[in-house]
């Protein structure tokens, strides 16, 4: 699997499930491990924050609001879904042990280099995040909102219920 493959396979994407098996499938084959078992949420977050994955949870809370600011400003599906990967991978190596934030930083950046290139936006937006595409005036805190947890289905396709 190299670059090409994994290229063609995130302009492919349809959904959340597909992008997370693209993930999966990166993370093992340049890392090494996987794990399954895992839901995904989409929830009102402060803009700041991408998504959580709280430690011993099989549950990832992905960002309401900046997905769908995101999903009005993105040029392209390859971006958006550049986006929710970058976001994913970032997740799921935290959901595999890794919970120093600076490694997952660097791995999210490296398995997007080694699978991507560095030329494409994956790997570019596992440097510079989302926040230049959003106005400014978004960023400001804005009153208590519920969060409104919204349970994707069909994100998790493995029956793998286990870490290797």
């Amino acid at each position: 699997m190299g670059q090409t493959y994994f290229r063609e396979m995130l302009d492919e994407s349809k959904d959340f499930g597909d992008l997370f098996e693209l993930v999966k499938r990166a993370v093992k084959t340049i890392l090494g491990h996987e794990r399954a078992g895992l839901m995904l949420y989409l929830g009102n977050l402060p803009l700041q924050v991408g998504a959580f994955h709280q430690i011993g949870s099989n549950g990832i809370v992905m960002n309401k609001r900046l997905l769908n600011l995101l999903s009005k400003s993105s040029n392209s599906v390859t971006e958006l879904n550049s986006f929710i990967f970058s976001i994913l991978l970032h997740e799921y190596l935290h959901s595999l042990g890794y919970l120093d934030e600076t490694e997952v930083r660097r791995l999210v950046y490296e398995v997007s280099r080694v699978a991507f290139g560095t030329d494409h936006p994956v790997t570019k937006m596992s440097l510079s995040g989302p926040f230049p595409k959003i106005p400014p005036s978004e960023l400001q805190p804005r009153n208590h909102e519920d969060l409104e947890l919204e349970l994707i289905k069909d994100f998790e396709r493995s029956n793998q219920s286990y870490i290797s």
